[in-house]
């Protein structure tokens, strides 16, 4: 029988797991050294906030993996011979396979700062990050503050756990705006102001120096920069983004770059052996999209496309318009399609805030065609199928502002709000009548 063994238990994984059970009878082994089960790392967070215990998190419960006969191990590979197709583990075990699918997922990123591998400094990302921050930050007297470094989705989740339990937070961003390299400038002023709101610290245009430690080897605080102040904390969470998690997969004859290298239909350079997930990198660009995505959707997708591929109907991997959705503290945040910090060349943005300063909507579009592009929103929420129908219809930009009731979510809520956008367009770009 035909053994599939798959190296990392988060959604890209797992999914195919399920999708090559779904389809055949082979063999197929899950290894992980995190967890024991599947989890959603999505909701780490809410198991630090006390909204969910951790068993909450799985999807699946614990006798379903033998019921479907699916193998977990759970350990650590050391190496893989690709040419006797061989995984061996720190243990000193090994295990043969048939095909091997790589979905070995991020890290956290660092970047050489003095201090960085202290006691008291973490990233968020798996299990254990959690169960640190649990034993490090229990409360506020135990942590008397914290400071963040890296001003992404990451960082501003782990702000807001710490929040919860009242321990002041300090977020050091380097650019002039949160997120400011990925948000247009008015989306990323009204996340700097909701997080002011929230009480945190936020110091923009500011770089980590050093982190310092005391005379037990714990965090006593960290150095900025720019002006050389230094700020008492007991905690110091990493958060300038992920990468890729090809540290075993580089001692090994598969092609790497920031990722693993892989073809449309998700293959290595290696035959029988797959990347999908955090840790894939395409070898060719599929529109706007980055080579590597860690994305939780990007990363189920792909283990739906090799799932086919593994069991005889080679799929291509074809991700569509880029999407994704987040949560700012208690604002929304929705994109569809590709709204750039600042307009590539020949588009242009349309923004519209509301008086509250906790919603608005960023539209960019060519203007040469007025086609639409993609939308950011904040505060408002959005039917994701008619953005999508819209992008492939390749519809205009007032086609757009004049149907938006169509993408409206909460209608009731938000229809208040379509006229003062619509009067807002026409006065920035003279184009409808109101």
């Amino acid at each position: 029988m035909e053994h599939i063994a798959i190296i990392g238990n988060g959604i890209s994984g797992v999914t195919a797991a399920r999708h090559i059970r779904k389809l055949s009878d082979k063999k197929i082994t899950i290894i992980s050294a995190e967890t024991e089960h599947f989890f959603s790392r999505t909701a780490l967070m809410y198991i630090y906030m006390g909204h969910m215990k951790y068993e909450h998190t799985k999807p699946y419960e614990d006798w379903f993996w033998k019921k479907n006969r699916i193998d977990l191990k759970f350990g650590f590979v050391n190496s893989i011979d690709t040419e006797a197709q061989v995984l061996k583990f720190y243990d000193g075990s090994e295990m043969l396979y048939d095909k091997l699918i790589l979905a070995t997922g991020s890290k956290s990123n660092k970047f050489g700062w003095p201090g960085e591998d202290l006691n008291g400094v973490l990233g968020l990302y798996s299990k254990q990050d959690l169960d640190l921050l649990e034993r490090l930050a229990p409360n506020k007297e135990v942590c008397k503050r914290a400071v963040i470094v890296g001003g992404g989705l990451i960082g501003v989740e782990l702000a807001e756990m710490l929040h919860t339990r009242n321990i002041p937070v300090t977020l050091l961003v380097r650019e002039s705006n949160f997120w400011g390299n990925v948000l247009p400038n008015g989306d990323a002023q009204l996340i700097n102001n909701h997080l002011k709101n929230h009480h945190i610290d936020l110091r923009l245009s500011r770089n980590l120096k050093e982190i310092v430690s005391d005379e037990n080897g714990n965090v006593k605080s960290v150095i900025i920069e720019e002006t050389g102040e230094e700020i008492p904390c007991n905690v110091v969470g990493l958060t300038p983004g992920v990468s890729p998690n090809i540290d075993i997969v580089k001692q090994s004859n598969i092609e790497t770059d920031k990722g693993i290298l892989v073809n449309r239909y998700l293959e290595t350079n290696v035959q029988n052996v797959y990347a999908i997930g955090d840790c894939a990198q395409q070898r060719e660009a599929i529109g706007n999209r980055k080579p590597v995505e860690a994305v939780w959707y990007t990363g189920r997708m792909m283990g739906e496309v090799v799932a086919q591929t593994i069991c005889g109907n080679k799929m291509a991997y074809k991700p569509g318009h880029w999407f994704n959705s987040a949560k700012f503290f208690d604002i929304e945040y929705q994109t569809y399609g590709w709204v750039f910090s600042k307009p590539k060349e020949g588009n242009a943005h349309f923004h519209w805030k509301h008086e509250d300063g906790t919603k608005c909507i960023t539209i960019e579009f060519e203007v040469a065609t007025n086609r639409f592009l993609g939308v950011n929103t904040f505060g408002i929420r959005m039917k994701h199928e008619v953005f999508d129908r819209w992008l492939t219809e390749e519809k205009s930009m007032d086609y757009v502002i004049e149907h938006l009731k169509e993408a409206n979510f909460d209608p009731e809520f938000y229809k208040s709000f379509e006229r003062d956008i619509t009067i807002e367009y026409s006065k920035q770009f003279k184009k409808l009548s109101v």
